[in-house]
C-alpha cells in the first residue's frame, strides 16, 4: 500500500482549499493540497461579479460597516444563517480583501472626481471623494443596502485564484493534482484522512493525515442546466456522508441564479444588473418593477429567479427552438463600460452566442448556480460528529448562508472561511492530544474495500449505462426539485431516484482499464450523486414551508413556528436505499437580529413564539445603551470575538471610522 503521510490534508484546490493550507503553512504545519484539476483551473476561477466586504470606498458604500454587511447578510439568508458565523465573516471580510490587495490582487480602484453610472435606467453622475481615489472599488449588487461587492472588472474568481495560487507555491504548499479522495479514513469517532485515486494510473493511495479539511466545492452538476463546471458534481459532500457518521446540513435549498446564458446555462455575473442592466420581457418590457418596486433587477437572487420563471408562466417569455427565456440588456451601460468592467461578458456573448451585448440584448434563464448546503460544521470549521474533519467554501454548512446567499458573499466566503477555518486548523494540529500515531491498519483497510469496489464495478456485468442514469437525474431534478415545488412532483422526483439509485448498482462499462478511464469514473460517481441527489428532494418535500430559495407552491409561507431549524441528513449505512433526517432548532433567544420582514412580496409569515420576546429584549438593550457606541452595543446583544481566532479580532478601519476614533 503506497501512503503518504502530511499534518493537513486538504481535499480541493479552489479559494476556500488553498486559503486554509496557507494558514496552516504560516502556523508551521506541512499542507498537501488536492486538485481533481490543476489548481488554476478550480471552478473558483469561474466567479465573475467581485466578493462582498464593508470597505465604504466608494460614494454609495458611504455608512457601510459589519452592521450593514450582517443585517443584509441575515435577512438574505431568510434567517436560515447561523448569526454567529455571519458576525465573525462580516468582520473578517475586509482583513481578506485587503490581505489579497497585499499579495498582489488586481482589484479594481476607485477614481476620484465625477463619472458616469446607470441606476434604474437613469444615467447618474456620482463624485468620488478625492481622498477615496486609488482605493478598491466597489459596485452595487442584489440584496444589498450599499454598494459593497469588491472586484476586478468581471474576471474576480479568476484574480482572486491566481493570486492565491501565487502564495500557495511561495509557502512550498504541494498541490497533487488529477488527484480525487474516494473515500474518508475515519474510525467512527477520529478522520485520519483518505483514499484517494490517481486519476491517470487508477492507483489507490492512502492519504494520512492529522486534520483533513474538505473545501471540493458544490454540486450543481445534479441539475441539467447548471452555471457550475464539470466537476462540481458533490463528491465532498458524498465522500463525508458515506462515513455514515458526519452530517450534511440544508441541503435542499438550492440558489438558481437569475442569469444564466440561453440555453447553455453558462454564467453571466449579477455586476451585470449592479451595473445598471435590466430584465426584459418578449415585449421588450421590464418587469422586475412590478414585482419589487424597491429593488426591482436587484432583489435577492432567489426572488428574481422566482419571478422570471413567474413572468414565463405568465406568457411573457421569448420562444425560440430551444425553449423559452427572457432578455438582459446591458447595451445601455455603453461600448466603453462594458469592454472594461464587463469583458468577460462580451466574451462568452460572443463565443456562445455570437452576439454583441454591446448592440443586443442577452437571452437569460435561471440556472442552477450555487449549493447553500454542505458538511455541517460548527464555527470552527470542524464536523460535530467527526473529529479532524473540516470543511469551508460551498462544500460547507457552515452556516453563513441559510437558505439563500448574497451575491458575492461565495467567493467572500471562500478565503474568509479559508482563513477562519485554516486557523482553526493550526490550532488541532498544535494540540498534543491530535499526535495520536496514523493508524496504518485501518488505512490498509479503507484502501482494500475501495479496491474491493472498484474491481466489482469492472468485473460486473451490468447493463445500466452511467452517463445515461446521470442524465435522467438531472431531468428528475430540474423538473420536480426546482425553482418552484409542491409535494406531489417531489413525491414523483422521489421515486424515480429511487429507481435510478436501484438501477445504478447494475452499471456495466465496456472499457477495463484500471487507469484513466471516464466510464469507471462515471459508475462510482453516479451512485454517490443520486444519494445527494434524494437528500436534496426528501429534505425539501419533509420541509413544509417556503424559505429563501426553498420555495413550496402548496406552503408558501415561511414558518419559523415549525420550521426555524436547520435539517441535517445522513446516510446510515451502505445498504441503505433512503437519507436519515434529523433536525437542528435555531435559538432565537441568542439572536442579535430575530426573525422579521424579509423586504420582498407581502408580510405573510408565521413568527416564532420566542420572537417578540426577543425582539423586546433586543430593543432593551439598544435603547439602554443609545451613545456607547455600535461595537459595545453589539457586543452587548451577541459577542463573538472570543470565538475568532486572535490573529483576526482587530477592527476595520475606513474613511469614516478611522481606527483611533472607532468604538
Amino acid at each position: 500500500m503506497k501512503t503518504f503521510m502530511t499534518d493537513v490534508l486538504v481535499i480541493g484546490g479552489g479559494l476556500a482549499g488553498l486559503r486554509m493550507a496557507i494558514a496552516a503553512r504560516k502556523r508551521g504545519h506541512e499542507a498537501v493540497v488536492l486538485s481533481l484539476v490543476p489548481a488554476k483551473r478550480s471552478h473558483s476561477v469561474a466567479a465573475q461579479g467581485g466578493m462582498q466586504a464593508s470597505l465604504a470606498n466608494v460614494t454609495k458604500g458611504i455608512g457601510d460597516s459589519e452592521d450593514v454587511h450582517f443585517e443584509d447578510t441575515v435577512r438574505g439568508s431568510d434567517w436560515g444563517a447561523d448569526q454567529l458565523v455571519a458576525r465573525m465573516f462580516v468582520n473578517t471580510a475586509p482583513k481578506a480583501v485587503r490581505e489579497l490587495a497585499a499579495w498582489g490582487m488586481p482589484w479594481s480602484r476607485v477614481r476620484g472626481g465625477d463619472h458616469e453610472v446607470v441606476i434604474n435606467e437613469q444615467r447618474v453622475t456620482l463624485t468620488e471623494r478625492a481622498e477615496a481615489h486609488g482605493l478598491i472599488a466597489q459596485r452595487d449588487f442584489g440584496g444589498t443596502k450599499k454598494w459593497r461587492t469588491c472586484y476586478a472588472a468581471d474576471g474576480t474568481g479568476h484574480a482572486m485564484l491566481y493570486t492565491t495560487t501565487n502564495q500557495a507555491i511561495r509557502h512550498g504548499i504541494e498541490v497533487h493534482e488529477r488527484a480525487e479522495a474516494v473515500a474518508l479514513i475515519h474510525d467512527g469517532e477520529r478522520c485520519y484522512g483518505a483514499v484517494v485515486r490517481n486519476l491517470v494510473s487508477g492507483e489507490l493511495i492512502a492519504y494520512l493525515a492529522k486534520a483533513t479539511a474538505i473545501a471540493t466545492g458544490g454540486a450543481g452538476r445534479l441539475y441539467h442546466v447548471t452555471t457550475n463546471a464539470v466537476i462540481c458534481d458533490g463528491s465532498g459532500h458524498a465522500i463525508a456522508l458515506e462515513t455514515g457518521i458526519a452530517r450534511l446540513g440544508n441541503m435542499e435549498p438550492v440558489q438558481f441564479h437569475p442569469t444564466g446564458i440561453f440555453p447553455a446555462g453558462i454564467l453571466v455575473t449579477e455586476g451585470c444588473r449592479g451595473d445598471g442592466g435590466l430584465l426584459r420581457d418578449v415585449n421588450g418590457d421590464r418587469f422586475m418593477p412590478n414585482y419589487e418596486p424597491e429593488k426591482k433587477e436587484l432583489a435577492s437572487r432567489d426572488v428574481v429567479s422566482r419571478r422570471m420563471e413567474e413572468h414565463i408562466r405568465g406568457g411573457m417569455g421569448v420562444h425560440s427552438r430551444f425553449g423559452t427565456h427572457l432578455w438582459l440588456d446591458i447595451t445601455l451601460l455603453g461600448r466603453r463600460h462594458i469592454e472594461h468592467n464587463l469583458r468577460e461578458v462580451k466574451e462568452i456573448c460572443q463565443y456562445f452566442l455570437g452576439i454583441d451585448p454591446a448592440e443586443k440584448w442577452i437571452p437569460v434563464r435561471p440556472a442552477q448556480h450555487y449549493t447553500m448546503g454542505g458538511i455541517r460544521t460548527d464555527h470552527t470549521g470542524q464536523s460535530p460528529w467527526l473529529k479532524g474533519l473540516f470543511a469551508a467554501g460551498e462544500a460547507a454548512c457552515w452556516d453563513l448562508h441559510g437558505f439563500n446567499r448574497l451575491g458575492g458573499n461565495s467567493v467572500a466566503e471562500t478565503v474568509v472561511a479559508g482563513m477562519i477555518v485554516g486557523e482553526f486548523i493550526a490550532d488541532f494540529c498544535d494540540k498534543p492530544e491530535n499526535d495520536a500515531p496514523f493508524p496504518l491498519t485501518l488505512a490498509r483497510e479503507f484502501v482494500q474495500r475501495e479496491e474491493a469496489k472498484l474491481a466489482a464495478i469492472l468485473d460486473g456485468d451490468g447493463h445500466e449505462n452511467p452517463f445515461q442514469l446521470c442524465t435522467e437525474m438531472q431531468h428528475i431534478m430540474t423538473r420536480h426539485v426546482g425553482i418552484f415545488r409542491n409535494g406531489d412532483e417531489l413525491l414523483d422526483g422521489i421515486a424515480h431516484l429511487q429507481r435510478l439509485l436501484e438501477r445504478s448498482a447494475n452499471i456495466g462499462v465496456s472499457g477495463k482499464s484500471r487507469a484513466a478511464n471516464p466510464e469507471l469514473v462515471a459508475t462510482y460517481r453516479i451512485r454517490r450523486m443520486l444519494k445527494l441527489a434524494l437528500i436534496i428532494a426528501q429534505g425539501a418535500y419533509l420541509r413544509t414551508e417556503s424559505r429563501g430559495a426553498h420555495f413550496r407552491e402548496d406552503f408558501p409561507r415561511r414558518n419559523d413556528q415549525e420550521w426555524l431549524k436547520r435539517t441535517l441528513a445522513f446516510w446510515p449505512d451502505e445498504a441503505a436505499g433512503m437519507p436519515s433526517f434529523e433536525y437542528e432548532p435555531l435559538d432565537v433567544m441568542k439572536m442579535e437580529l430575530p426573525p422579521g420582514w424579509r423586504g420582498y412580496g407581502a408580510k405573510d409569515y408565521i413568527d416564532h413564539p420566542d420572537t417578540p420576546r426577543r425582539q423586546q429584549e433586543v430593543d432593551a438593550t439598544r435603547s439602554r445603551m443609545e451613545g456607547q457606541g455600535r461595537f459595545a452595543v453589539q457586543e452587548a446583544l451577541m459577542p463573538f470575538s472570543d470565538k475568532l481566532p486572535a490573529s483576526l479580532t482587530g477592527r476595520n478601519e475606513r474613511l469614516d471610522e478611522p481606527l483611533e476614533t472607532s468604538r
